[in-house]
């Protein structure tokens, strides 16, 4: 039995969620905040078995999508800011961290 931990962007979520209903997945969403970006993001815990573990990882695939976005960077912790002047910067957001981890015991009540 394998533990799959995918962090997805809030704009993924619902869609992904949806796949993983229709494709039989049973899975529990935990609300997160990325450090980067300071975005709210959806981290998604999925108990599956070994041999499924290919089928979930496809759903994601399939529902998260790399997009460009414009973000101002955060003004410099040390140093004066009088000189520092913010200019937006292109950067790659959604698509999902996904870990798979192995699960030593598993129960349910």
């Amino acid at each position: 039995m394998k533990l799959v931990i995918a962090i997805v962007q809030d704009k993924d979520s619902n869609r992904l969620s949806n796949a993983l209903i229709k494709d039989g997945f049973r899975a529990t969403k935990l609300a997160s905040t990325g450090g980067f970006l300071k975005a709210g993001n959806t981290t998604f815990m999925i108990g599956i078995e070994d041999e499924r573990v290919s089928d979930v990882m496809q759903v994601i695939r399939s529902n998260c999508k790399v997009r460009d976005q414009l973000v101002t960077p955060v003004t410099p912790m040390g140093g004066t800011t009088d000189s520092y002047i913010p200019f937006p910067v292109e950067v790659q957001v959604g698509g999902a961290a996904v870990f798979v981890v192995p699960v030593e015991r598993f129960e349910h009540y």
